[in-house]
């Protein structure tokens, strides 16, 4: 799946808008009284947060313009839905509604058809994996988790082999003596939990709004691991002058994070 286009269904990716904190509550004020134009207005401003979130389905062999339409249908209802009230960033609200979007149009149009009664059986099985993990700290057994959720052993194989798609990560796969399954939403995964990819998601948004030196700066630090000497040999200013902006990029960007 190519992310690298200039266009993707009609829209010029590189020249799409961002909106400030500020922007964001006044057009949802006018989009709680009915402004059609705002609400086009905050839907083309985040165009860029589903172009983030299509970038994690890299390895369907989805078309990327229906993933970005699926992505741009999630964050409609996002808008439609948020509730300025709530102590939450938009991005944050919305992320998930797009994800969720997106998995189920990719289920729904897997190429193979599954009955509903073995879907329900290899979800089941799949919670009550995850729950016996928390629960004892270790992987359970096929057999553990059929007396569990009191359906045979075969039945769950049968249903969770039903479930596999040859040739997407989108669909639950067991883990059982060498044979792999893998639960994008169910799997503990310190690095890539849905909330750390949410925090670096926000992250990558407030570096984006920093002037271009201070985000230089911060990607030689942060993203190369370089020194201050390092980054003020290659930037051409002192070290002084590398800490002096560094300090201040990151209470900018502390600020877009708090705010």
């Amino acid at each position: 799946m190519a992310l690298n286009k200039v266009e993707i269904c009609g829209v010029n990716t590189a020249k799409l808008p961002l909106l400030t904190n500020e922007e964001k509550d006044a057009l949802f004020t006018r989009i709680a009284q009915g402004d059609k134009e705002a609400r086009q207005i905050f839907i083309e401003g985040n165009l860029r947060l589903v172009l983030s979130i299509i970038k994690r389905f890299s390895s369907s062999n989805e078309n990327v313009d229906d993933l970005f339409q699926i992505g741009c249908i999630g964050l409609i209802k996002a808008i439609d839905n948020f509730n300025t009230e709530l102590d939450v960033k938009f991005s944050t609200y919305a992320v998930p509604m797009i994800i969720g979007e997106i998995r189920r149009y990719l289920r729904d149009n897997n190429s193979i058809r599954v009955s509903r009664s073995l879907r329900d059986t290899a979800y089941k099985a799949i919670y009550a994996k995850e729950n016996m993990m928390k629960q004892n700290l270790r992987e359970p057994t096929v057999t553990e988790i059929a007396e569990e959720i009191g359906i045979s052993k075969e039945e769950i194989v049968m249903a969770l082999d039903a479930i596999q798609s040859p040739v997407s990560l989108f669909e639950p796969v067991y883990t059982e003596g060498g044979d792999t399954l893998y639960v994008m939403d169910q799997i503990s995964d310190k690095k890539n939990r849905e909330e750390n990819w949410v925090e670096e998601l926000s992250l990558s948004e407030a570096v984006q709004r920093l002037n271009e030196r201070e985000r230089h700066i911060i990607e030689l630090r942060y993203f190369q691991g370089k020194t201050q000497m390092e980054v003020a040999r290659e930037v051409g200013i002192s070290q002084a002058q590398v800490s002096r902006l560094e300090k201040n990029a990151l209470k900018n960007m502390r600020a877009y994070l708090q705010g």
